[in-house]
């Protein structure tokens, strides 16, 4: 899977931005990346093969401010031999979304070191980052506050700050920001409950029709969202009056816990990133008129 890589150039400068988001999805390889953008595309799970090179599709949000806004994803190869190609994807895009394997703590390092890569680099500064903490409906898989110590976000700097916000609904497990209420892993997070007993030979027979055009090697496994799923991402709400809200700090990155399989939280990530995208630009556009 993945279409003809672009050597030289940036991807991002010949395509149209009007109403379009630029969002580019990293991640180590097998994190998951391919399934949540084709859940995201198409709302079923499909079943995948690496990516070589890269993918791209639009998808739309459907929860929060992000509801009815266009993204257009690029979703990158992880593998080691692509990760130096990533930079050519990141230029002037609006967000970073990556991806992370919560129970693959062996490979957490390797994740950390680049994130901090991608973070750090002089042309993505300010840019936010939505980290999806995907396979959360498996055994051992790390809580957002286990993430944001093994990811070491603490060392992610932010232009993005002093950000006070309100009546928000979508964003009770954000662990970017300071929150006294946050002291645990369970206090200001999605909790995961899960049951599922099905494997993949038993959801395959399950499988409905691929969307026609699909760029999927295997015909195999539809699920819809709307099914029977067994387990389910239960959402702390915040909020807060305008006039009551408290001074909170926004790094610029966010957690959000997910399974790309079922599409749990893929949805409520678009939407957490949506924010902090908009709330970039108007303190960008602040900044610009005390400029004058």
């Amino acid at each position: 899977m993945g279409a003809t890589m672009v050597k030289n150039g940036n991807l991002l400068d010949a395509l149209p931005s009007q109403g379009t988001l630029h969002v580019v999805m990293l991640g180590l390889d097998s994190a998951g990346k391919t399934t949540a953008l084709y859940r995201l595309k198409f709302d079923q799970y499909l079943n995948t093969v690496p990516t070589i090179g890269f993918n791209c599709e639009k998808v739309q949000g459907t929860l929060g401010k992000a509801k009815g806004v266009h993204f257009l994803v690029w979703d990158v190869g992880g593998q080691e031999k692509l990760r130096p190609l990533w930079r050519s994807y990141t230029r002037c895009t609006d967000g970073i979304l990556f991806v992370v394997d919560s129970v693959d703590t062996e490979r957490m390092e390797e994740a950390k070191m680049e994130l901090m890569r991608t973070a750090k680099c002089p042309d993505n500064q300010g840019v936010p980052v939505l980290i999806l903490a995907n396979k959360q409906d498996l055994p051992n898989a790390c809580c957002a506050k286990q993430l944001e110590k093994l990811l070491g976000l603490q060392e992610l700097h932010n232009p993005i700050s002093h950000i006070s916000t309100a009546n928000s609904t979508s964003t009770g497990n954000i662990a970017g920001y300071n929150n006294s209420s946050s002291s645990n892993c369970t206090s200001n997070q999605s909790y995961i409950k899960t049951d599922l007993d099905e494997d993949s030979d038993k959801r395959r027979d399950k499988a409905a029709s691929l969307p026609h055009g699909a760029p999927l090697a295997t015909a195999t496994t539809g699920i819809n969202s709307s099914s029977s799923s067994q387990f389910t991402i239960k959402h702390n709400s915040f909020s807060a009056s305008s006039s009551a809200s408290s001074s909170m700090q926004l790094k610029g990155w966010y957690i959000q816990p997910a399974c790309a399989i079922t599409g749990e939280g893929l949805q409520e990530g678009l939407d957490a990133l949506y924010e902090m995208i908009l709330k970039r630009r108007k303190i960008s556009k602040s900044h610009k008129k005390n400029k004058r």
